[in-house]
Formats: C-alpha cells, structure tokens, sequence
C-alpha cells in the first residue's frame, strides 16, 4: 500500500483497483512513514464499508477498533460503532485560571494541588466519587437527567458546575435518534429494564472521575504564540497567558463502555441473523442503515454517553477548579472549551448532510462557518485542544479555511507510535521518571505508567507541522506541563 504525496503535509491512498475516492493522507514524509500495514489496511476496509462516501487519515492515525484512531470516516446513510469507539466522546477540556506561574513553582504548593485534586477527581476503571473524600456524591435522582439531557441548567445547578460553561461546550446536550429527550428517557428505562447495565448507580457516581490508559488530569502554564493574530484569538478564547491553565482527557467511562458494548454484540447478532457479511470480514464494521431500528437504537445509546462524558468533563472542572481555590484562596477560573474526539456527529459535508464518524479526530472549524453562528466562537472558530506529551506540551489551535479538505477535521494528538506491551517491553521506568525529574514535572504515581511514556507517542512537534503545513490548523497557545494526574492501573481504552 502506498501514499502518494500531493504537498509536503498532503497526499492520498488510493483504494485497491482505483475503485472510488482515495482516501484523505494528512501527514509529512516522516509521519507517513509510521502508520503501519495494519492501520493503512483498516483505513481502505473502512473507505470500502456500505455508504462511507470519504475516509481522512490524520498525522496520529494508528490501529484501533475496527476503524484506525485518528481517522475520520462519513456516510450518508449508514452509522457505523466502530469509528466512535467504546469511550463514547472521549473528550478534551481545558480550565484557564488566573493564577500566575510563579504561584505554583514551589513544590509544596504542587503537591499540595495534586492532593486537593485526588481527593476529589478518583482515576481508574471502576472509581466514584463515593472513593474520595471530597467529591459529589451523584445518585440516580440526578444522574438520570445527567444522561438524558447532559449539561441543561438544572443539571449543572444540582452538581455546582457554573451554567455558563455549557456555552463554551462542542455539544452541550445530546437528543434521542429524533430529536427529543423523550426517546433517551424511553431507551434508558429500557436498558434498565433488561438489566444491561445492572450497576447502573455505580456508573453514575463515576461521573467527575478520570479513566485509565490515555486520560488524564494536567497542570498547565498558558503559553500564546508570539503571532500577530494569535493575542486576539486567545483573548477571545479567554486564555491567560502565564497563567495556569488545566488540562483534562476523559470520556464517558463505564456507563459508555457498556453501551458501547452491547451496540456491538446487538449488531454482530444482527449481521448473523440476516446472513450479512461484515465488511472486510471484521466484525468491529458493524453498521447500522440509517431509519432503521437498529440505527435509532446506536444514536440513542451514542447520545446517553455523550451525555455522561458531558457532565463527567465540566463536573471535573468543577472539582478542579474547587481545589486550586482550597490551596490558593480567591483563584477563579473559566473553561475555554470542551471538543469530543470521539463522536459522530450530522453535518454538512460535500453540500450533503451525512455523518462525520471522527475516531481519535478533532472538529475544526474557522471563524465564518455558519455552524459557528450563536456561539462565542462565530467571529474566530473555535478552540482545538491538543495533547502531546507532558514533556513536550500541547497546544490550543484554531482552523483555517484548509481544514474542509478534511471534512473540518484534525487529528486528536500525538498518537501512539508503541503499542502498550512494547512499551513495557522497551522503555525504560527509570529513564521515564529522571525526564519528568529533569522537566521538574509532578505526579501523584509513584511511577509514571511506563506505557503512557513521551516515548511511547509520535513525535509531536512533528505531528503538529503536519497540522499547520497542511494548511489545516494554526497554533495559538501552548501548554507547558506542571503537574498531571495519571492512574497507575492497567488501562481501560
């Protein structure tokens, strides 16, 4: 399989035979050459599956469930489980406070946020609040609302999360497969009543907690970029420069796995019932005709945990945002935005509404698009929040015009150049820990996860000049790391 180069960022792999669009190749030469046989392969089986009309393949595409992470797939007519994942909006969020850097250089005062936070924010599979001293305790009479209506003014006013931030949110608030809240209430009362999520109570106190694996809490200091335009995109976006910022990576934990889940098993049943091939012969493909029952069921369960991922995001903020005001007195803060990369959402694409399917891939829309129109982003497009690496930052960018080569999409971050076992196989623990030492970088691990290393990721700087040569993205701020919340259990993708 080969990626024919059109530009230093662009090219395209055409898919086997010349049989239809080529598929959208976002990368530079040393990008390109990391994506593997495996993740080309699944990009052309995806291109290939009934309805899917487009496939991009970003600079941090590599293997994943079925469809690559870090691609971006559309169908008109068909929905597809695969390209969303199993953490239903996985999300990025970003906290912007008012507190300067040098209120945190001193350790002590680190330490003392990364206690104030823990106690608060649990991580890993399987932590609720009930597993912290001074979380919120969430029970049905709310969690019920949460997900089926996400961050309405009620829902927000019930957990202390300020009802503002719901306007600095991609999405906000998620309906049923027609529009309503009515058909989540219906589709959970049914769920329940299968005893599909039989712990239900349990995965709704989750919700204010960060998973395993990639999520993660992060300390930042707000740098912009000394560009002419960039001090009047990020006074927009409400960053501070030199003041501490935070970073979250989280999703809809095990309420959305489970959904996830039995979409998955639903649909494989189905394929065998009536006889029809999976696409490629994987069964990760599965897909769904939009219209039909089984289409309105995966939409409907795909909104309940977006719902949940909403509120877990602006719930953690909360927290956070709680605990810098324990440790510094009088410190207030504002979320800059909240963006899912792991969705599908209905847009325009080509002057035709089909579903963008964006797995491990970030909407990226500029200033101008009609779909900006109402929200504080309309004049300059909105936030893109990007992780690297602690050691090597992240970065806050914004779209330009570009961005519609690839269904106003970018990559979600650095993307994975080791898989979790190699890393353990290959890196080393000590070396892991004197860098963060040398970087003066804080954890609350005793060891930072070995297959969550820098190392373990593309190189980001690279990643990112794929962006921004590809005329997709412009960087506003970066992201320097002060401290991060990670779990030290296995990890829960």
């Amino acid at each position: 399989m080969t990626i024919h180069k059109t530009d230093e960022a662009l090219g395209f792999l055409p898919l086997p035979g010349d049989n239809g669009k080529p598929i959208t190749v976002v990368g530079t030469d040393a990008i390109r050459d990391s994506f593997d046989e495996t993740c080309l392969q699944q990009a052309i089986n995806s291109r290939m599956a009934p309805g899917v009309t487009d496939v991009v393949l970003n600079p941090d595409a590599h293997a994943g469930y079925g469809a690559p992470v870090g691609c971006v797939m559309i169908s008109p007519t068909h929905i597809y489980p695969g390209p969303v994942g199993v953490d239903i909006k996985c999300s990025m969020s970003l906290l912007q406070l008012d507190i300067p850097e040098d209120a945190i250089v001193d350790k002590a005062t680190r330490r003392a946020l990364i206690n104030a936070i823990v106690e608060r924010t649990p991580t890993g599979a399987g932590r609720g609040q009930r597993s912290v001293k001074k979380g919120r305790h969430v029970d049905e009479l709310i969690g019920i609302p949460a997900v089926t209506e996400g961050a309405t003014a009620r829902v927000c006013q019930a957990l202390g999360i300020p009802p503002e931030w719901a306007l600095r949110c991609e999405d906000s608030t998620h309906t049923g497969h027609d529009g309503t809240y009515g058909a989540l209430r219906t589709r959970l009362d049914w769920i329940l009543a299968q005893g599909r999520i039989r712990n239900f109570a349990d995965k709704i106190g989750q919700l204010g907690s960060y998973g395993g694996g990639n999520h993660f809490g992060e300390c930042e200091i707000t740098r912009i970029t000394d560009r002419p335009w960039a001090r009047d995109t990020a006074k927009s976006f409400g960053l501070q420069d030199g003041k501490v910022s935070f970073l979250s990576h989280c999703g809809s934990r095990g309420f959305g796995n489970l959904l996830a889940q039995g979409q998955f098993k639903d649909l494989e049943n189905k394929f065998r019932t009536w006889g029809t091939p999976f696409p490629a012969g994987d069964k990760q493909l599965v897909y769904a005709p939009l219209g039909t029952p089984e289409a309105d069921a995966y939409l409907d369960d795909m909104a309940l945990g977006a719902n949940f991922a909403t509120v877990n995001h602006l719930l953690i903020n909360a927290l956070v945002l709680e605990a810098f005001q324990e440790v510094l007195p009088g410190a207030k803060g504002q979320l800059v935005y909240f963006i899912s990369h792991n969705i599908a959402r209905e847009e325009i694409v080509d002057g035709r509404k089909s579903w963008v399917h964006r797995k491990g891939a970030t909407r990226a829309i500029p200033g101008g698009h009609f779909s900006l129109a109402g929200t504080p982003f309309a004049s300059t497009g909105h936030p893109i929040l990007l992780p690297g690496n602690p050691r090597d930052g992240s970065v806050v960018m914004v779209a330009k015009a570009g961005a519609e080569r690839t269904a106003w999409s970018v990559n979600h971050g650095a993307g994975r150049r080791m898989g979790r076992k190699h890393a353990a196989r290959t890196l080393n623990q000590q070396a892991i820990d004197a860098d963060f030492d040398t970087h003066d970088i804080l954890s609350n691990c005793r060891k930072y996860p070995i297959d969550e290393a820098p190392d373990a990721y593309k190189d980001f700087p690279e990643v990112l000049r794929s962006v921004e040569s590809a005329g997709l993205a412009e960087t506003v701020a970066k992201l320097q790391a002060r401290f991060v919340i990670k779990d030290e259990a296995a990890a829960d993708d």
